[in-house]
């Protein structure tokens, strides 16, 4: 039983691949290089796949700096450290639809049926394109629209982590035995890894550990 997960080396998408593997599916990590704003977490996705050797990884290079449109993205927007009404600059353009199209295109390929993606509606920024509606859309349109699907395969996007708060997440994930020590999640990550400590992601992260009563093991910036 195969199954492709999205990967982004995140805390998120590490509690994901390690639910897949421990409901026995053999997996490929599907790691979307997009020339996001750091490429420290193209490093954190090997390293932390170094622990999981039956993990076959496949790093997709796109390049959406070409459509801009978001702080993570243009190098000319600011992540922002405060809270603001709304969909914040962070977001990036249709990324989700982007990456479920690119890994809807590798499972067809390689015949598997079921894609994972770490997508969270609880402890998350407001991404329109995390919500539970959006995933059963895209299911809905890549079985009406590929192959596979029509001729009798059709596909399953499964979100174990979409109706959980940040701290059950983390439990779950040590319960199955994650180092979130090599995860990142950090809008503005420094070179060398260090995490800002005061983006949206950072502080759902910081929430999340002290929720869940376990050390965050988070390398912040001094």
């Amino acid at each position: 039983m195969n199954a492709l997960v999205l990967f982004s080396g995140g805390l998120d998408s590490t509690t994901s691949l390690a639910i897949a593997r421990s409901m026995g599916y053999k997996i490929i990590a599907l790691t979307i290089n997009y020339k996001q704003r750091h490429d420290y977490e193209i490093i954190a996705s090997k390293k932390i796949l170094s622990n999981y050797p039956d993990v076959k990884h496949i790093i997709f290079d796109i390049d959406l700096t070409k459509i801009g449109g978001s702080a993570l993205t243009d190098s000319s927007l600011n992540v922002p450290t405060k809270e603001s009404t709304g969909i914040p600059i962070t977001y990036v353009p249709a990324r989700n639809t982007i990456f479920l199209s690119i890994a809807a295109s590798y499972a067809e390929t390689l015949k598997i049926k079921d894609i994972f993606i770490g997508v969270n509606a609880i402890d998350y920024s407001g991404y329109p394109d995390c919500r539970p509606e959006f995933i059963t859309s895209f299911e809905k349109m890549i079985n009406l629209g590929t192959k596979a699907a029509l001729e009798g395969s059709p596909f399953k996007i499964l979100t174990p982590l979409v109706s959980m708060t940040k701290s059950e997440i983390i439990n779950i994930g040590i319960k199955l035995g994650v180092d979130y020590s090599a995860t990142v999640s950090c809008y503005s990550l420094s070179k060398s890894g260090e995490a800002c400590g005061n983006c949206d992601s950072c502080k759902f992260r910081k929430k999340g550990f002290l929720d869940a009563g376990i050390d965050d093991p988070t390398l912040y910036k001094k």
